[in-house]
């Protein structure tokens, strides 16, 4: 997938392509229900993309259960494809994640990984991803990540 050709759809487009839940989340930061989501639970081999653009941001390889209720990971795919800032919303102060071109909400960042794996949390809504199954990674276009699964 050719990274540089990422961007950030018009407002009328994402209306006709993305469902509510995943517009309310991705464009207007919301948080959908914990246990209540596509890939809190989800175990499948493969890539976690972008709902908006398809930048690869997260593998099943680095994703753990929490116990939160959402898909948590213990880091990024790609570092570049991410980008953090402050969040002071709810009398909280989080780190919110958001992709890097589509500007998606994607969820926060948390101290309180794995130790063993560098100690973070990633937190992602369920309805800003699309997952890409191991076996459709060469022909959905992002068989740069093939060789990941194969040293596993």
């Amino acid at each position: 997938m050719e990274k540089d050709e990422v961007s950030k759809p018009k407002k009328e487009e994402l209306l006709k392509r993305l469902n509510p839940t995943q517009y309310k989340v991705t464009q207007e930061n919301a948080t959908e229900r914990p246990f209540e989501n596509e890939f809190w639970n989800h175990k499948e081999a493969g890539l976690y993309v972008d709902v908006v653009s398809g930048e690869p941001l997260f593998s099943s390889l680095d994703k753990f259960d929490s116990g939160c209720g959402w898909p948590s990971f213990v880091k990024p795919l790609e570092k570049q494809n991410i980008k953090e800032k402050a969040d002071f919303s709810h009398n909280m102060h989080r780190i919110e994640v958001r992709s890097k071109n589509a500007d998606s909400h994607l969820g926060h960042v948390f101290n309180d990984g794995p130790q063993d794996k560098g100690g973070l949390r990633y937190c992602i809504n369920s309805a800003s991803l699309r997952f890409i199954p191991f076996n459709e990674l060469e022909e959905k276009g992002y068989g740069e990540y093939v060789k990941l699964f194969k040293s596993k």
